[in-house]
């Protein structure tokens, strides 16, 4: 376990703790009919492959936060991945060097102290600079299967933030919506409050998303592709990720 101010982060090891962690309906609550709403828990065939982080509260021990981390040597077996059951990576295919999938990645939303969300990211930047992994991505969600909530977050993301052609997501799923017909409805003021927190981050290290967004009738989402080379974060904004990174998580990558 590390500590830092009133949080802990550390690795799920336990079955009770990766159980914890696929209790993502904290923060996005099943649809009706959803097996998770029998048992509070997403599970599926890629957890044991994945590196399970949670953050919890010093003292309580209340969980505060989660992501899983499912981690690549390059990307031509990115066709296995979770994000490739609703998009079509095989653009992605030809990245040389590990690459890391982030994916349920949960802020608990009782919590308001934005230090959750810097020790998250806290975490992952150690991981990603001690695995050298050179592209970061995965699925982000919106709450809800109706895009009409998103329409101006959508348009913005449309405008300025669509993956380079040689990396772009092509359809896969049944159900999309697509990003440039909410373009003429961009509206800052309604649209940044709409990004959940980790597209919030991506887009401030200056990620990338897919051109269309992906109805998740299953986990009662929409969610885009979003994604980021290591080598394009802005330098600064490197350093203030380095700055928040803890030496001591060498051993969330089972480091001696």
């Amino acid at each position: 376990m590390i500590e830092r101010g009133r949080y802990t982060v550390g690795l799920a090891t336990r079955p009770e703790e990766i159980a914890e962690a696929q209790a993502r309906h904290r923060c996005f609550p099943p649809p009706a009919g959803s097996d998770m709403r029998e048992n509070g828990r997403e599970i599926d065939p890629y957890d044991d492959r994945c590196d399970h982080v949670l953050l919890r509260a010093q003292g309580t021990g209340r969980l505060v936060g989660s992501f899983r981390l499912l981690l690549l040597e390059d990307g031509a077996e990115i066709s296995k991945i979770y994000s490739a059951q609703f998009y079509d990576l095989s653009r992605l295919e030809a990245f040389a060097g590990p690459v890391a999938e982030l994916s349920r990645f949960c802020i608990d939303p009782e919590v308001k102290d934005p230090d959750v969300l810097r020790l998250a990211w806290a975490a992952l930047t150690q991981i990603v600079d001690e695995r050298r992994v050179g592209l970061l991505f995965g699925c982000t969600s919106f709450a809800g299967n109706s895009p009409a909530p998103y329409r101006s977050a959508f348009g913005l993301l449309a405008q300025k933030s669509l993956a380079p052609a040689q990396w772009l997501p092509r359809r896969r799923a049944k159900e999309t919506v697509d990003l440039a017909q909410c373009a003429g409805e961009t509206d800052p003021k309604h649209g940044l409050p709409q990004l959940p927190p980790l597209l919030r981050s991506y887009l401030a290290m200056g990620g990338w998303m897919s051109d269309h967004a992906v109805i998740d009738r299953k986990l009662g989402t929409i969610h885009v592709f979003t994604g980021r080379e290591i080598a394009r974060i802005p330098a600064v904004r490197k350093r203030l990720l380095r700055a928040m990174a803890l030496p001591g998580l060498a051993v969330l990558n089972g480091a001696q």
